[in-house]
C-alpha cells in the first residue's frame, strides 16, 4: 500500500466499509497531504465540503462557460471516502487537492463506470476484447464471479462493507486489482490519460510536501498510479488535452440519486442501507436498528407491529445469514426476515415501504458562502424567502393566492416549471386556475440544479431566464392555441416581458390564422386568464378584446370546419367545442359575441354536411343554453336517432350530444323516450356492435345516478331485473323501456 512515503487508498466510491477503513487509516498514516481522485480544477472548492453548513449529499457540478447544458457532476455522500477523507485533512491541517484530469478534458469524453461522474463507459471501449471490457468497467464484479459470487455488491459488502474482522484491506485490495490488470493490453485514450495526470500530480505533491502522502482513489486505478511510468511518456499522452473554461460550484444532491438503479455509474444498490451501516459503524447490532426502523416506517403507515415480530424477524435475519455464509445479514437477510415476520409473506407490502427504507429521502444542503451559479443561488434566495425547503420525498402544499407569501410561491413555482424544474406540479390542474386556491406536489431531484445552469443562457436570476427561455418559445410555437397556451403560463407565472412579447405575437397570429381548431382551442387559456386575472392582479382588457375576436372568428369559420371529419378530427374538434364553451360562459362576454357562438353552433346542427358527432356535440351545447327547448330536442333526437338513419350516424349523434352528459336522462323524460326508442329499435347484432360506445355515454354515470336513472325507468319502488328479467312490480315499465335499460346494464363496467 505504501510506495516511497506515498500510500495509496483504492476504495469504492460511497462506500460506508471503505470509508470507516480509510478514516482509520489516515489517522494512523497522519499524512501531511490527502490527493483524491476528482478534478484537478476543483481543488479550491474542497476544503468547502468540511463547512459545518455543508450537510451532504451535495455534488461538485462543473459546466463549460459557454456551454453550461454539458455539466458533469460528482457526488458525495456522509459515506463517501472522499468525504470523509476532506473531513479528515481539514481537521487535522493536512492540505487537500484533486488530482484527476481538469473538468474541461472530462467534458471530451465519459469516464469509466467505477468513477464519479455520472456518466459511463465510452466509445473507445467497444474496441476492446470483451473480458478487458468486462474488467474495466466492472472490476469489482470479476473479482466477485472469480470468488463464486453472483454479483459484485455481495462480495464486496462481505468482504469489506460488513466484514467483521477487514484486516489490511488496502493491501488486499491493491494486490486483487493488481493481479485483475495483469497483461491488458489496453484500457483505451481516456483512461489511459486520467491516470496519467494523476500520476503526474502525485509526483508534483512529492516535490511539493515532506512528509508522508495519501492518495484515496478508486480501487481500479491503484495498481496503475503504482507503476513505473517516465513523466515524459505521461505528459506526452496529455498532449492536446481540452483547455475550455469551466465553472463550479456545489449543488444539493438526494439520496435516491446515489443508486445505480437511477443511472448513476458509480453508485451503491441501496443508499439508505450504506447511510445506516456508516451511523451504526461499530455495532454489533446494527440489524436491530435496521428492523427497528422498518418497524417505525410500518407504524407511521399504520401497521401494527409487536415486538416479539421484531424478535423474530432478527432470528430468522441471523439464521439466513449463516445459510448463505455471509459474515452477517444483509439488508437481503433483512428483507426476506420482514416479509416473513412483519409482513405475513406479503411481499407487496415491502415494496410500499422499499423506496423509503433503500433509497432515503435526504437532500443535501450548502453553505450560504458557496460560489454558485446565478440561477442556483437566486433560487437559494428565492426558496429562503417562500420559506420552501427542498424535500425528496413528495409533500403536498396549498396555496392561498390572496395572500402576498401565497402568490410569491406560486409565481417561484410556476416560473421554475417554464425554466423546466417541476419542482411542484399542480394536482387540480383544471379546478386551481379558477379559484384562489392551487394545491401542489412538491418533490426535489438534484437533476433540477443541473437544469438550472442549462438555463444560464436565458439570464442569470430564476426571472430573468424564465422571461428569456418563454419568449424563445413564443418565437418557435407554430400554432395559435400553443400561443395563448404559452401566453397564459407568462401571466400565471407573472413574466411581464414574455407576456408583452406572446400578446404581440398572439395577436399578430390570430390576424392571420382562418384553422378553425386553432382558433376554439386557444379560447380556454385566454378565458381563464380574463376570469381568474384578480387572482393575480393582471390587466385583462387587452386580452378580453383578444378573445371575443378570437369566438367570433371561430364562431363563423366552424361550420366550415365541421364538414365530413374523419373520427380523429371529429374528436378533437368535439372536444375543443365544449372545452370552449364552457370558458365562454365563465367570462360571461357581451350579448353580441354569445349569439355569435350559439349561431355558429346552430349553423353546424342545421348543416347536412356536418360530421354527426360534433352536431350531437353543437345539439347538447345549444340546449344547455337554452337555445333548444326540450320539446324541440326531443324530436330532433327521435329524428336523428331513427331507424331510417344510418347506424354509424346515429351512434356518432348520440355519442355527441351524451358524452359526458349522459345524466341528463334522469330528469328529461323526452330525451329518455328517444334514446329508449333508438335502442329498442337496434337488433341484436348492431347493439352488439355499440357496446363500447353505451359503455363510454354509460360508464359516465356513478353509482347514485345510475340507480337514480333506473329508478326515473322502472318507479321509486324497483330495481335492477336480475338477469333482464322483469320484476313483478315493474314488469310493465320494464318492457316499455327495455331498450334504455339494456344500454344502462351494458354501460356496467361488471357486464361484457
Amino acid at each position: 500500500m505504501a510506495q516511497g512515503g506515498i500510500s495509496y487508498f483504492g476504495i469504492r466510491h460511497h462506500g460506508p466499509g471503505s470509508c470507516e477503513s480509510l478514516v482509520k487509516a489516515l489517522q494512523e498514516l497522519q499524512p501531511v497531504a490527502v490527493l483524491i481522485e476528482g478534478p484537478v480544477d476543483a481543488s479550491p472548492l474542497l476544503p468547502l465540503l468540511a463547512s459545518s453548513d455543508m450537510k451532504p449529499p451535495v455534488a461538485l457540478l462543473c459546466y463549460p462557460e459557454d456551454d453550461p447544458a454539458a455539466t458533469s457532476f460528482w457526488p458525495f455522500a456522509e459515506f463517501s471516502p472522499e468525504y470523509q477523507a476532506a473531513l479528515w485533512a481539514a481537521a487535522n491541517n493536512a492540505r487537500l487537492r484533486f488530482i484527476d484530469l481538469p473538468s474541461a478534458a472530462r467534458l471530451a469524453g465519459p469516464g469509466p463506470e467505477g468513477s464519479m461522474e455520472a456518466d459511463s463507459g465510452g466509445a473507445e471501449a467497444t474496441e476492446l476484447r470483451a473480458e478487458e471490457v468486462a474488467r474495466i468497467q466492472d472490476p469489482i464484479g470479476t473479482l466477485a464471479r472469480a470468488a463464486g459470487y453472483e454479483d459484485g455488491e455481495s462480495w464486496w459488502s462481505d468482504i469489506i462493507e460488513q466484514n467483521p474482522e477487514p484486516g489490511p484491506i488496502f493491501a488486499a485490495i491493491a494486490d486483487a486489482m493488481t493481479t485483475l490488470r495483469d497483461g491488458e493490453t489496453s484500457i483505451g485514450r481516456f483512461e489511459a490519460m486520467r491516470e496519467a495526470h494523476m500520476r503526474l500530480e502525485i509526483a508534483a505533491a512529492r516535490k511539493e510536501f515532506d512528509g508522508p502522502l495519501a492518495v484515496v482513489c478508486g480501487a481500479w486505478h491503484v495498481p496503475a498510479l503504482r507503476a513505473a511510468h517516465t513523466q515524459k511518456s505521461d505528459q506526452a499522452l496529455l498532449k492536446g488535452i481540452g483547455r475550455r473554461k469551466t465553472m463550479m460550484t456545489y449543488a444539493p444532491w438526494t439520496g435516491p440519486r446515489l443508486a445505480l438503479g437511477h443511472g448513476y455509474g458509480a453508485g451503491v444498490v441501496a443508499p439508505g442501507w450504506c447511510k445506516h451501516l456508516w451511523q451504526t459503524r461499530g455495532r454489533r447490532d446494527a440489524s436491530v436498528f435496521w428492523l427497528a426502523r422498518i418497524a417505525t416506517v410500518l407504524r407511521a403507515k399504520g401497521h401494527m407491529i409487536s415486538t416479539a415480530s421484531l424478535i423474530e424477524a432478527e432470528r430468522l435475519a441471523q439464521a439466513l445469514a449463516a445459510i448463505r455464509e455471509r459474515p452477517k445479514p444483509g439488508f437481503e437477510e433483512l428483507r426476506d426476515a420482514s416479509i416473513a415476520a412483519l409482513f405475513n409473506g406479503e411481499a407487496l407490502l415491502w415494496k410500499m415501504v422499499e423506496a423509503e427504507l433503500l433509497l432515503g429521502a435526504d437532500v443535501g444542503e450548502i453553505p450560504p458562502d458557496t460560489p454558485l451559479a446565478p440561477l442556483i443561488d437566486d433560487l437559494q434566495r428565492n426558496q429562503k424567502a417562500a420559506r420552501l425547503k427542498p424535500e425528496a420525498l413528495e409533500r403536498e402544499l396549498s396555496i392561498d393566492l390572496r395572500s402576498e407569501s401565497g402568490l410569491f410561491r406560486s409565481t417561484l413555482l410556476h416560473r421554475l416549471n417554464v425554466l423546466g424544474v417541476s419542482w411542484g406540479t399542480l394536482t387540480d390542474v383544471g379546478r386551481s386556475r379558477g379559484t384562489f386556491r392551487e394545491r401542489w406536489m412538491l418533490a426535489w431531484q438534484p437533476e433540477y440544479a443541473v437544469r438550472l445552469v442549462e438555463n444560464l443562457i436565458h439570464g442569470p436570476t430564476i426571472e430573468k431566464a424564465a422571461n428569456g427561455r418563454l419568449i424563445q418559445m413564443i418565437g418557435a410555437a407554430a400554432t395559435l392555441d400553443a400561443l395563448a397556451t404559452l401566453v397564459q403560463s407568462a401571466i400565471t407565472a407573472a413574466l411581464s416581458e414574455a407576456s408583452t412579447a406572446g400578446l404581440a405575437a398572439l395577436e399578430e397570429k390570430a390576424a392571420h390564422s382562418s384553422e378553425c381548431l386553432e382558433l376554439v382551442d386557444s379560447v380556454p387559456p385566454l378565458a381563464d386568464i380574463i376570469r381568474y386575472g384578480e387572482a393575480r392582479k393582471t390587466e385583462t382588457e387587452r386580452l378580453a378584446g383578444l378573445l371575443e375576436r378570437l369566438i367570433v372568428e371561430g364562431s363563423i369559420a366552424l361550420p366550415y370546419a365541421a364538414r365530413d371529419l374523419d373520427a380523429q378530427a371529429a374528436a378533437a374538434l368535439t372536444g375543443a367545442l365544449r372545452k370552449a364553451d364552457e370558458a365562454i360562459k365563465l367570462v360571461e362576454p357581451t350579448q353580441d359575441i354569445l349569439d355569435a357562438w350559439r349561431a355558429g353552433l346552430a349553423a353546424v346542427l342545421e348543416s347536412s354536411r356536418s360530421t354527426a358527432l360534433v352536431a350531437g356535440c353543437a345539439a347538447h351545447l345549444l340546449y344547455e343554453a337554452g337555445r333548444l327547448s326540450a320539446d324541440a330536442t326531443a324530436d330532433l333526437l327521435a329524428k336523428r336517432l331513427s331507424p331510417g338513419t344510418q347506424v354509424l350516424d346515429a351512434a356518432a349523434f348520440f355519442e355527441g350530444f351524451f358524452s359526458g352528459a349522459g345524466q341528463r336522462l334522469i330528469y328529461d323524460e323526452y330525451l329518455r323516450g328517444a334514446v329508449d326508442a333508438w335502442l329498442a329499435s337496434l337488433d341484436e347484432e348492431a347493439f352488439v356492435a355499440h357496446l363500447p360506445l353505451l359503455r363510454r355515454v354509460f360508464s359516465n354515470l356513478d353509482s347514485m345516478e345510475r340507480r337514480r336513472l333506473i329508478e326515473a325507468v322502472l318507479g321509486k319502488r324497483a330495481s335492477l331485473p336480475a338477469g333482464l328479467t322483469p320484476t313483478p312490480d315493474g314488469g310493465e315499465a320494464w318492457r316499455r323501456h327495455f331498450g334504455l335499460l339494456r344500454g344502462l346494464i351494458a354501460g356496467e363496467p361488471s357486464h361484457g
